[in-house]
């Protein structure tokens, strides 16, 4: 998978740090800095399901990201963003 442009709408960037204490930054660092990324559910659109990937900030901060991956452009949508649970960063580990 190839992304070629990360895109937060607004409500997205606000609930990342209202609600997850995400940075903005570090849901994109996660996304950039070689992350770990499988499928999570089909999406509502033909080629555009969702996808979760576990990452690292460059800062060392785990975080799990869930966008949907836009193939004719090779794009991610965020949609959420969050620290990985214990059982999510051995999952991490094993790559």
């Amino acid at each position: 998978m190839r992304i070629g442009k990360i895109i937060i709408p607004q409500q997205i960037q606000d609930k990342l740090v209202s609600k997850h204490q995400v940075a903005v930054d570090e849901a994109r660092q996660a996304l950039l800095n070689n992350p770990r990324i499988r499928f999570a559910e089909k999406g509502h659109q033909p080629g555009e399901d969702v996808y979760a990937a576990l990452g690292r900030t460059f800062g060392g901060r785990y975080l799990i990201v869930f966008f949907v991956y836009k193939a004719d452009t090779h794009t991610a949508v965020i949609i959420s963003g969050r620290d990985m649970t214990p059982k999510e960063k051995r999952q991490y580990g094993r790559k």
